[in-house]
């Protein structure tokens, strides 16, 4: 097989497996399996994928971790914020079923013997901090059982660098301005790697120009510690989810809940200050 026939054929299965992922998770599709499992009676025993478990599971063991200031029921919050559309169509997809203002990770249980998940109140949920990050990592296996000495899966915010660039050096990541867009603020080099990033200035609320995507399930408002959080760790859902749940805490805890998982994270202020984890001194770059 020529080499450009491998890297199409490589290609393709990635692709594949992102695309199973979104048509697991997406609340924006009314044929997914998620919307399935929303709908679905109250107290039911659905059996489900593993891609749709894997998701629901590490992000009820975030919501966990955090005490539930990152929870996946968030969603119908971030419904009432105007966080309805689709990101590829534009088009406005609304739950069928009203929620439980009360409903949080907890009323979510998973059996893992039978792959199974029951929802004890009725609940939205929005995946999207554990998906796209779950599709890169099973986009990367893919491409790992070919042998490229390194490429790059870009899922705009999520990045897996794996093995070395071109000139066998490690991938250098930019990491984009908050404020000035079209320029870099810090660059990174990495090797099998995740980087993910999380901002404030990426998706604003169509009804309130001061309120985002990243809402704290607590007090239900858009966090505003930060502008930008970057992660940087080993396997990219890991990454993605808890840049999402550091973006949610202040500075100090931020830093903290990062190191506590093992990751390493670059913060940028409101007033475009820095702050890194210890193990990211001296290896970022203006």
């Amino acid at each position: 097989m020529e080499s450009s026939d491998i890297i199409n054929q490589a290609m393709q299965q990635a692709v594949g497996v992102i695309h199973a992922v979104e048509q697991a998770c997406s609340r924006f599709d009314r044929d997914s399996e998620l919307t399935r499992l929303i709908e679905s009676p109250v107290g039911t025993q659905v059996p489900v994928s593993p891609i749709l478990f894997q998701s629901v599971h590490f992000a009820c063991e975030v919501a966990k971790w955090t005490n539930g200031v990152f929870d996946p029921t968030i969603a119908a919050t971030m419904e009432q914020m105007g966080f309805v559309h689709h990101y590829l169509t534009g088009e406005a997809v609304w739950s069928k079923k009203s929620a439980d203002e009360e409903a949080t990770f907890r009323d979510i249980e998973l059996d893992e013997t039978n792959q199974t998940i029951c929802l004890h109140r009725p609940l939205h949920m929005d995946l999207g901090a554990v998906a796209k990050g779950l599709a890169v990592d099973l986009a990367v296996t893919e491409l790992a059982n070919y042998s490229f000495p390194g490429f790059v899966v870009d899922a705009g915010g999520d990045v897996y660098a794996a093995g070395t660039s071109v000139d066998g050096e490690p991938w250098k990541v930019d990491i984009r301005h908050p404020v000035h867009r079209e320029t870099t603020i810090r660059s990174l080099l990495v090797q099998d790697s995740a980087v993910c990033t999380s901002g404030s200035y990426e998706r604003k609320s169509p009804t309130d120009s001061n309120s985002h995507h990243i809402v704290n399930a607590h007090d239900k408002r858009s966090a505003d510690s930060f502008l930008s959080l970057t992660a940087i760790g080993p396997y990219t859902m890991m990454t993605d989810a808890f840049s999402t749940a550091a973006f949610l805490y202040p500075p100090q805890q931020a830093l903290h809940l990062l190191e506590e998982v093992g990751l390493e994270g670059m913060m940028i202020a409101q007033d475009l200050q820095i702050k890194v984890t210890s193990g990211l001194e001296g290896n970022i770059y203006e």
